[in-house]
């Protein structure tokens, strides 16, 4: 039931939703929210001050009377979602505030709680006039529950901006966590999702937190201690998707050195693995049968399976260092004006992943390497734009089977149609 009231109220809360805002919203990331404060941090004259603000129990504390007040929903639904309650360990405890995580509508009725401060904010420092923006360099970067807002020093963030901000929070029943919530030079810099960002000598740099190195060097640890009997094979099987989810997650800001490192803790890790399993063996015969040489790659960790086929160890270092580009604040992916750009930004992501090339290659077979506008070729000269079938701000989806290649001159013919019969036609 909350599925089927989310598809309703998503489209709402994506038209009223702060501008940067990017933490459970359709189309939007991590990396969104990192390069927004790129912009906000990196240049010379830019703010150097930021108040990082953490809400204490989010999720939990939320007042279901502003709830009920302000969502657009069946009032008598939200509430007896909001009361039901929830079990654990076969004892009922009741919910009396906030709105249970895991469920399918909390993350929206949370962002929706939360909306409207960034609003609140340029209202108390002049709008968007730049002359006061210029000022006072306030900007408000929000990831979920956990947000950034910049300053033009100290002062005006403990004094006229955290005030405002704790106004807020009070009318929707939350409070800020006093040892959480910091007011810190950029110099010294600060973490924001798992990312540290920080001014060294002038020079603005984001990097992985040292935290979140220690999580993956901790995780990876444990799966390598908790399988000292499996087989090399299965081994790399396990460890494969963690390095490269973690690799992937850093791939557009400075972490070259990061990967580095992770990689030799990693191979420290699995030459004490490999000794532990032969104890009798000499270092050279542990080195042909795991850290076999693979083309111009010395050392590299690798397997051969009962069918032949070599399994080797992926590499951090391998991930190639890639500027994101920030999603447009203004981009909704419920309004028929801005499919054009999200089917963009769909074609240039899978462009540059390997998963993405193929399913670019598997629609474009699909089609016998034709344009199904103009039933020319499609070839490299001629260039390709993606195209939704089923538009997305009409419940399309990214699947295959609603996917199209098109030149791009027949793409921007189809989307300046009023109607949308060629569309059904195709």
């Amino acid at each position: 039931m909350q599925a089927l009231y989310l598809l309703a109220l998503e489209p709402v809360s994506e038209s009223v939703a702060d501008h940067n805002s990017y933490g459970f919203r359709p189309m939007r990331s991590t990396a969104d929210a990192i390069e927004a404060l790129f912009n906000n941090l990196a240049k010379k004259h830019s703010a150097k001050w930021v108040l990082e603000g953490d809400i204490k129990g989010c999720f939990d504390n939320i007042s279901h009377d502003w709830l009920l007040a302000n969502i657009p929903l069946d009032k008598q639904v939200l509430r007896k979602w909001l009361n039901a309650g929830f079990m654990e360990n076969n004892l009922f405890n009741s919910t009396n505030s906030g709105t249970p995580q895991g469920s399918p509508i909390s993350p929206v009725l949370a962002n929706m709680a939360l909306d409207g401060l960034e609003g609140r904010l340029r209202e108390a420092f002049g709008g968007y006039s730049n002359y006061y923006r210029n000022m006072y360099k306030i900007n408000i970067v929000r990831y979920a529950d956990d947000f950034v807002i910049t300053g033009i020093s100290s002062e005006l963030l403990s004094e006229k901006v955290l005030p405002i901000v704790q106004a807020f929070m009070a009318e929707r029943g939350l409070t800020l966590s006093p040892k959480k919530t910091l007011i810190t030079h950029i110099d010294k810099g600060f973490d924001f999702l798992g990312q540290n960002i920080r001014k060294y000598d002038g020079k603005f740099l984001i990097k992985p937190s040292t935290k979140n190195l220690k999580n993956i060097l901790r995780k990876i640890k444990a799966i390598v201690k908790d399988n000292l009997a499996m087989t090399a094979e299965m081994l790399i099987i396990k460890l494969n998707p963690v390095i490269k989810g973690w690799a992937n997650y850093h791939q557009h800001i400075v972490a070259k050195v990061a990967y580095g490192y992770i990689d030799y803790r990693i191979w420290q890790l699995l030459w004490y693995w490999s000794k532990r399993r032969h104890p009798k063996r000499g270092k050279r015969w542990i080195k042909e049968k795991y850290f076999k040489r693979i083309g111009a790659r010395e050392w590299p960790f690798s397997a051969i399976g009962k069918e032949g086929q070599i399994f080797s160890l992926a590499r951090a270092a391998d991930t190639v260092i890639k500027r994101h580009v920030k999603i447009r604040a203004t981009a909704n992916p419920y309004s028929p004006e801005d499919e054009e750009y999200f089917e963009g930004r769909l074609q240039n992501i899978w462009s540059h992943q390997t998963k993405g090339r193929r399913n670019l290659n598997t629609i474009w077979r699909k089609q016998k390497m034709r344009c199904p506008m103009c039933h020319e070729l499609i070839t490299q000269e001629t260039g390709w734009h993606l195209h939704h079938t089923h538009p997305r701000h009409k419940g399309g989806s990214n699947k295959l089977t609603n996917l199209i290649l098109l030149h791009p001159n027949c793409h921007r013919q189809l989307h300046s149609i009023a109607t949308g019969s060629n569309t059904k036609n195709l």
